[in-house]
């Protein structure tokens, strides 16, 4: 049965947040916004209809306070919550105390979030439905003896990996048995530290893949539709970087061969809302399942250039309970989007976060260029928070054009106060293997390396290297060179219900 929702509560921050608003607002949707202590002055609490102070600057004590987000729902009569992506989006049980509220929670079921939430649970969910896997253990381990035998049985070089949760985390790369030992210590040590789980699971290494990922949408009705694929394979520390979609290497049947095992991953779980469905590929093009991310991506937005779909819409859509607004005979790939995430880290000190006060912050515009952002000029990075800046997208009707876009918008984007990765997205744009399209999840590890900038092997890379210097030394003296701008004083006519909880 259809339930219309008239009020969104975003638990989230930045320019995700901002972005759900943009689309609530469209369908005549009313927002809150949750703000910690830091996040007071931030874009995302004016661009709601309610806003609310939830505690502290530390996630721990704001935005993953699962409990006062729920008590802010039933202060103002909220129907539904929209997660996000990070924070509490993929918490099954925070999904679960939304539903015994009597809340929406805008995205899947708290059973598909927790068995998609493990790697080893997922393998071992999608086991029976014909998914190509890597080979490697299907269950997870922790006993040393027994996961050295297991290694010599798959054969090196092999993968360990955390069973819970990502981003590099728990993840050592084993050559030979000589070294095994001391890598799982450190794998399971690390994963305790990180998730509070030990458990680790094996697999054979794929040594230079590409990550592509399919986007998904499914609906209480039992329908699941695919909406083609990204590229994600440029990465820093096993997090992306820069996003396109389509691929450049993907052929039609390859395309459709992954975006079927896609729905059928989205089957096992009895899948609704928007989700991805993870995939590594070798150079011979044979794909294998790697994960599943029950949420929106950081990149949905290429997704959306490339379809026309609004992937927020249509998670309201199904959250209300109606049947998905196209089929996928509908659906068909128009022109090429590029994404780049501009973090606020510093490309020649191994990307490390940088803090400070946005005193130059000057978006790039015109056609086919579009920035999520959750930052202005005068704003102060908090220390709390990731340190991604906003999202830049281009679009173009074919590869090169989204790509030329890139890079003059990358041009006109002007940030000074801190360092960013905007130079080395321009650097990415203008190398060969990037614009051949044959490149995988090394392209850091073989191209940026400061040395080969220094001394670059031929006159191209010369010729690129040059640039990327130019421009890093360059914003670093306008970095130097600027007096610190006074802070923005908040004085915007903007009208906002702030409510103060007891």
């Amino acid at each position: 049965m259809s339930k219309k929702i008239k009020r969104i509560l975003v638990a989230n921050r930045g320019e995700i947040a901002i972005r759900v608003m943009r689309s609530a607002r469209e369908l005549g949707i009313e927002t809150v916004a949750v703000f910690s202590e830091a996040d007071r002055n931030a874009p995302h609490v004016r661009a709601a209809d309610y806003a609310v102070c939830i505690g502290p600057a530390p996630s721990a004590s704001s935005y993953l306070r699962g409990d006062k987000i729920i008590e802010v729902c039933k202060s103002l009569n909220v129907d539904a919550i929209h997660p996000g992506y990070g924070f509490l989006s993929e918490n099954s049980s925070f999904a679960k105390s939304v539903a015994e509220a009597g809340l929406i929670f805008i995205g899947p079921s708290p059973e598909a979030i927790e068995v998609m939430g493990s790697k080893i649970a997922a393998k071992n969910a999608v086991a029976a439905h014909n998914i190509p896997l890597v080979p490697g253990t299907k269950e997870a381990i922790i006993d040393i003896a027994e996961a050295k035998k297991k290694a010599e049985e798959i054969g090196y070089p092999i993968l360990i990996k955390a069973s819970a949760g990502g981003g590099g985390k728990g993840m050592r790369i084993v050559e030979n048995s000589q070294e095994f030992e001391s890598q799982m210590d450190r794998a399971v040590s690390e994963a305790i530290s990180a998730f509070g789980d030990g458990s680790v699971f094996i697999e054979k290494y794929i040594a230079s893949p590409r990550h592509i990922e399919i986007q998904i949408v499914g609906d209480h009705h039992g329908n699941i539709a695919y909406l083609f694929e990204r590229d994600c394979s440029v990465q820093r520390r096993h997090q992306k970087v820069v996003e396109e979609a389509p691929s450049a290497v993907l052929t039609p049947a390859i395309r459709k061969a992954m975006g079927e095992c896609a729905v059928q991953v989205g089957k096992a779980c009895n899948y609704y809302g928007a989700g991805t469905v993870e995939f590594i590929m070798d150079d011979k093009l044979n794909f294998y399942f790697l994960e599943m991310n029950t949420r929106l991506q950081v990149e949905h937005p290429v997704t959306e250039l490339i379809t026309g779909i609004d992937l927020v819409k249509e998670q309201i859509n199904v959250a209300e309970g109606n049947p998905l607004s196209f089929k996928q005979e509908d659906l068909k790939i128009s022109g090429h989007a590029m994404e780049i995430r501009v973090y606020a880290e510093d490309p020649f000190n191994n990307f490390l976060p940088d803090i400070g006060l946005l005193k130059t912050y000057k978006a790039p515009a015109g056609v086919g260029v579009r920035l999520d952002s959750g930052y202005e000029q005068d704003m102060e990075i908090p220390i709390y928070y990731d340190a991604m800046l906003a999202k830049l997208i281009t679009y173009g009707k074919d590869r090169k054009e989204a790509i030329d876009r890139m890079v003059r918008a990358i041009d006109e984007f002007t940030i000074t106060g801190v360092q960013t990765t905007l130079g080395f997205c321009k650097f990415v744009m203008q190398h060969e293997a990037f614009l051949s399209g044959q490149f995988d999840t090394k392209f850091i590890e073989k191209y940026f390396q400061l040395d080969l900038l220094k001394n670059p092997t031929n006159a191209e890379e010369a010729q690129i290297a040059a640039a990327f210097t130019a421009y890093m030394l360059q914003n670093r003296k306008t970095n130097t060179a600027s007096t610190t701008a006074e802070t923005n004083s908040g004085g915007s006519n903007w009208r906002k219900n702030r409510v103060t909880l007891g």
